[in-house]
């Protein structure tokens, strides 16, 4: 699965980020959080794998 298989949303809180992705299918949600500074790209990769961790973790 890619990003583009979720759904991905961002809220700005001050000076923080906080990234939520939903997996369409199982409605399975996970949220990071990581600086304003960063970019946009790498708040999702943090978040698109921390989204692949917790379904794995659930097959088992």
């Amino acid at each position: 699965m890619s990003e583009n298989d979720f759904i991905i949303e961002f809220i700005t809180l001050g000076n923080s980020v906080k990234v939520t992705v939903v997996e369409p299918k199982t409605g399975r949600e996970v949220s990071t959080v990581g600086p304003k500074s960063a970019s946009r790209a790498e708040l999702t990769r943090v978040a698109v794998n921390k989204m692949h961790y917790v379904l794995k973790k659930e097959q088992r």
